[in-house]
């Protein structure tokens, strides 16, 4: 539903595959925001470069985003996501807190989550590209 509402994605379709989000990723961009409090963890959204800058376009409403309108739209996507994950794990608002969002991005690199939580990972199409949400969480 976030993406949807937030980025116009109507025909997205969720792939029911196991997918580890601590891998290697090429000429992608992710979005990463962490969990502290009743769980502690890390949300973190990863997309192509293109899908990045489509996804820019549509929440800025421009043609040609800057790296940086890139990263800012992809956080904020992360952040939103974070959110939801956050009400679905606790009732109670402030007994999770969430981070800043932070970027990465590159030709190549690796994410690696330091414990081995329990982790829940999403893996979607929109047409060409495909993008992975994951939620990687300890109950404290």
């Amino acid at each position: 539903k976030i993406f949807t509402t937030l980025l116009g994605m109507d025909h997205l379709l969720h792939l029911p595959l196991s997918v580890d989000p601590a891998s290697n990723f090429a000429d992608c961009i992710s979005g990463l925001v962490g969990l502290a409090g009743e769980y502690n963890g890390l949300v973190s959204l990863h997309v192509s470069t293109r899908l990045a800058h489509r996804m820019a376009c549509q929440m800025l409403d421009i043609e040609e985003p800057t790296d940086e309108e890139v990263e800012d739209a992809l956080g904020e996507v992360a952040n939103v996501l974070a959110g939801a994950f956050k009400r679905y794990l606790s009732e109670e608002s402030l007994a999770i807190r969430l981070s800043t969002p932070s970027i990465v991005s590159g030709k190549q690199y690796v994410i690696h989550v330091a414990k081995k939580p329990e982790v829940m990972t999403l893996l979607f199409d929109l047409e060409d590209e495909w993008f992975i949400a994951a939620l990687a969480v300890e109950r404290e």
